[in-house]
């Protein structure tokens, strides 16, 4: 049986979620949560194997409270299920250690082959999704770099954290994974180190002494 957390700040979306879920022998709901910082606080005392996480919530949002359980070592694999596909909410949510992200709009079964998988540690992703994903890596982004990039890029540079980097620049960590993605897209390369050499060869960078 696959134990569930269902987190979302809508009663009547959680209590159907609780209905799907429960008329399903392979499922048990074991709890449920109205904003991040109690799915935090239930997932630490009820070990689901899946989180249902809504993303837009008061209080702790989805994603910091995706942050918090990898902080915390809570070994439940993180399904979001949202009605938000852009850039500006799936790879924060991905960086910040979902398993898979789906959309609302998922037919019954595609939700419950999704939470199987994810039970499993294997990634799932709503097509939309998918897509966005492959067409952010297939695909170097266009325009220079924003001034707030080249500040993160010069930290990096530096040998500074996210961490660090984040708190010089009094932004979220999860903020500077965001613009490290974009500087790797618009760079057309795929790691930090990548980045740094091919910022120097383009002359955005200077050594420094």
């Amino acid at each position: 049986m696959i134990s569930l957390l269902v987190v979302d700040d809508h009663p009547v979306v959680r209590n159907g979620l609780t209905g799907m879920f429960a008329s399903d022998p392979e499922f048990e709901v074991v709890g449920e949560a109205g904003d991040g910082s109690e799915a935090v606080r239930l997932a630490r005392a009820l070990r689901p194997d899946v989180i249902l996480m809504d993303l837009r919530m008061p209080g702790t949002d989805g994603v910091t409270a995706i942050g918090e359980l990898a902080r915390l070592g809570v070994p439940s694999h993180v399904l979001v299920l949202t009605t938000y596909d852009t850039d500006s909410y799936v790879v924060p949510a991905i960086e910040a250690g979902a398993t898979g992200y789906l959309l609302k709009d998922a037919p019954r079964d595609e939700l419950l082959r999704a939470v199987r998988a994810a039970a499993r540690g294997e990634s799932v992703l709503a097509p939309a999704v998918a897509g966005r994903l492959m067409n952010r890596v297939r695909t170097p982004g266009a325009g220079p770099l924003s001034q707030r990039e080249l500040a993160v890029l010069e930290l990096v540079a530096g040998g500074r954290t996210n961490r660090e980097a984040a708190a010089a620049l009094f932004i979220s960590e999860a903020t500077v994974k965001t613009h490290l993605l974009n500087i790797y897209s618009k760079l057309g390369v795929g790691d930090r180190a990548a980045a740094v050499a091919e910022a120097f060869h383009r002359g955005l960078l200077t050594p420094k002494g």
